[in-house]
């Protein structure tokens, strides 16, 4: 058959170019054999990242028509079917497929489909993804493991860190300060490892600001393209739970934010606006520069009529005041 692929070409702080090069492939062959193709039969100039070609590695990470993938997973015939099941791909069955390959987001560019993995790397770092110093020293004996607590490992311990879900992490792209889903499902794997001493002040890290797991939006992006299905989205979510078990409501603004949300619900049925703002932000009146902060948009609020003079439970309150009391015991007993 015959393909199109249009390759994102740059060098370092350059405009990309578009480079079309068509060749004769196989639907079989994946990406990266068509790369090689490429490289081998037509331009060997062009620059990307390979080794195993078995999806071990993670090395040929890049963007295949628009999402982050490996280029050694991903063949012909499924990117063909995928793009024709997108309304707005464009693609025509009768028309010569296009491949659109472009380098790994949220890093700069090196060379092509080479970008430079620094800050990828720091941030993993940053989570210190290794048993403590203490766990560390040589022991006596084996830190034995039961199969259900390394069970707890092997999700995380999947990953290979190819970089998909950085270059996907909305997060990331708008705040710099945040580690990334990376770092955060490798962070859980410490968190959950029964030889690790040192997760109270882990969590305190993990926990910082919009640096740890509070600046995760939520986009799912991260589970949507990791090739392992290590959906560090979920990581992060067990990490934000550990958290909330171990501290107190006060601790935090973010904590403060999940902690009073269940309470209110739990009171009357559905948030109480008024004391929301006043429990999150002004933390129950304890935080000064908190209360004023916030002084300006009640005004606001009050003199558009937005702001609820009384609240009302919901009828149902009783019902999910039950149905939370419930849910909470099941996760203690999990315990």
């Amino acid at each position: 058959m015959e393909v199109l692929f249009k390759v994102i070409r740059q060098t370092e702080n350059s405009s990309p170019v578009v480079q079309t090069y068509r060749l004769e492939a196989e639907p079989g062959n994946t990406i990266l054999d068509c790369l090689n193709q490429i490289k081998w039969e037509q331009d060997g100039t062009l620059a990307y990242r390979k080794n195993c070609r078995n999806t071990i590695c993670g090395s040929c990470a890049m963007r295949i028509n628009g999402r982050s993938a490996l280029a050694c997973k991903e063949n012909l015939r499924s990117e063909i079917a995928r793009l024709e099941n997108i309304p707005a791909s464009g693609s025509k069955a009768s028309s010569i497929p296009e491949m659109t390959i472009a380098p790994l987001g949220n890093m700069p560019v090196i060379k092509d489909l080479v970008v430079d993995m620094s800050s990828f790397w720091d941030n993993l770092e940053a989570v210190a993804p290794y048993v403590s110093t203490a766990g560390r020293q040589v022991p006596e004996k084996e830190f034995l493991q039961t199969p259900q607590e390394r069970s707890l490992l092997d999700q995380t311990g999947n990953c290979i860190m190819c970089g998909a879900c950085y270059s996907e992490c909305n997060a990331r792209e708008v705040n710099s300060d945040f580690v990334g889903p990376h770092a955060l499902a490798k962070a859980y794997r410490m968190v959950a490892d029964s030889r690790d001493d040192d997760t109270e002040n882990r969590l305190e890290n993990y926990n910082e600001d919009t640096k740890g797991v509070w600046g995760c939006t939520r986009c799912f992006y991260c589970n949507s393209v990791c090739p392992m299905d290590v959906e560090p989205l979920e990581q992060i979510t067990k990490i934000k739970q550990e958290i909330l078990q171990h501290k107190q409501v006060a601790d935090s603004r973010s904590i403060r934010h999940r902690k009073v949300l269940v309470d209110l619900v739990k009171e009357g049925g559905w948030i109480d606006e008024r004391k929301f703002g006043l429990h999150v932000v002004g933390n129950y009146f304890k935080d000064l520069t908190g209360l004023l902060s916030i002084v300006p948009l009640g005004m606001r609020m009050i003199a558009k009529g937005k702001f609820p003079l009384s609240f009302e439970s919901s009828e149902g309150t009783q019902q999910v005041r039950s149905l939370i009391e419930a849910v909470q015991q099941e996760e203690g007993s999990r315990e």
